[in-house]
């Protein structure tokens, strides 16, 4: 039993827990910047890839299109991003994150890197080889996740 009267009868219920920390650690990164998680997912995709078609947007969100359109609207209302026609074609556009937007979510990889430190912490550069070991071993054998 866990500090919190909390018990955990499987490794994979630790794994999850282990999981939600890290989840929990990105979450609250992205909303002491006002964003949801949507918002910041697409910010942080959108510096890696300016230039982005709402489609693309959509289908890498796992979304709508309409609701990309609003998450756009909400972004671009905070100079977060902006939307670009293409020469010669009026009714596509391109969308880019905004110096601002892009100084906004910086930092996000190092804030992640540092709750795994955190999370990691009890364990030291043996256990650290030993838990990852394992856990290759482990989804080695699981179906591979995508992108699309």
């Amino acid at each position: 039993m866990d500090e919190q009267g909390i018990t955990f009868t499987s490794s994979l219920e630790l794994v999850r827990w282990i999981g939600w920390a890290q989840r929990k650690a990105g979450e609250d990164w992205i909303r002491e910047r006002e964003l949801s998680h949507e918002q910041g997912f697409v910010l942080g995709y959108l510096v890696q890839n300016p230039g982005s078609i709402q489609r693309d947007i959509a289908q890498i969100s796992r979304t709508s299109a309409a609701s990309v359109s609003s998450l756009l609207q909400g972004l671009e209302r905070r100079g977060l991003v902006e939307r670009r026609t293409e020469p010669g074609n009026e009714r596509s556009k391109r969308v880019f994150a905004t110096p601002a937007g892009a100084e906004l979510i910086a930092g996000f990889d190092s804030a992640m890197a540092a709750a795994d430190e955190t999370i990691l912490a009890p364990l030291d550069q043996d256990e650290r080889e030993t838990l990852l070991a394992i856990l290759k071993k482990v989804t080695a054998v699981l179906p591979q996740p995508t992108r699309s």
